[in-house]
C-alpha cells in the first residue's frame, strides 16, 4: 500500500515538473498550449484528484517563480479537473479533451476577468470575454496536441502502468 502511494506521488511530481518546464518553453504570448497537453494527460492517467492537485501546484509555482499573474491558477485547475472527470465518466480521450477545452477555454477565461480586475484594480480596461480567444485557442491547440501524442504513447508499458496505478 505504501509503495503505491510513493509511486503515485512520484508520477505526480513528474507531471508537475513536465508542466512547469514545458509550459514556458513552448508558449505563445498569452497562450500556454503545453499546459493543456499536460492537463489532458493528467486527466487520462491520474484522475480528478491528482490532476487537479497537479494543476494547482503548477499554478502556484508559475506565480511564485515565473512571475505569472493569478491567471496561471484560475484556469489550469478547472481544465484539469474537467478533463479528468469527463474521462472518468466516458473513458475516452475525446471526453478529456472536451473537459480541458470547456474548463480552460471557457470557464477559465470568464473567471479570469474578475480575478484580473481585483489583481490590477482597473475594471474599465477589461471586458468579460477579453481572455476567451487566447485561452480557448490554447486549450484547443493543446488538446489536439495531446491527442497526437496520446496516439503514439498509449501503448507504452510505463503509460499503461501509470494508468492502472491510478484507476
Amino acid at each position: 500500500m505504501r509503495y503505491k502511494k510513493v509511486r503515485k506521488l512520484t508520477y505526480l511530481a513528474i507531471m508537475i515538473a513536465l508542466d512547469v518546464v514545458l509550459s514556458p518553453i513552448l508558449r505563445i504570448e498569452g497562450m500556454a498550449p503545453m499546459s493543456s497537453v499536460i492537463n489532458v494527460f493528467a486527466g487520462v492517467l491520474m484522475g480528478p484528484l491528482y490532476a487537479t492537485t497537479m494543476a494547482f501546484i503548477c499554478g502556484i509555482i508559475r506565480m511564485a517563480f515565473l512571475g505569472i499573474p493569478p491567471l496561471a491558477l484560475t484556469g489550469a485547475v478547472f481544465g484539469a479537473f474537467l478533463a479528468a472527470e469527463l474521462y472518468r465518466i466516458f473513458r475516452n480521450i475525446y471526453a478529456s479533451m472536451a473537459g480541458e477545452i470547456i474548463g480552460t477555454g471557457i470557464i477559465r477565461s470568464l473567471l479570469s476577468y474578475p480575478v484580473m480586475v481585483v489583481f490590477t484594480g482597473a475594471s474599465n480596461q477589461f471586458y468579460w470575454f477579453i481572455y476567451t480567444p487566447r485561452f480557448l485557442g490554447a486549450a484547443v491547440l493543446g488538446s489536439i496536441g495531446a491527442w497526437f501524442v496520446w496516439r503514439k504513447v498509449k501503448d507504452l508499458s510505463v503509460v499503461r502502468q501509470m494508468k492502472s496505478l491510478f484507476n
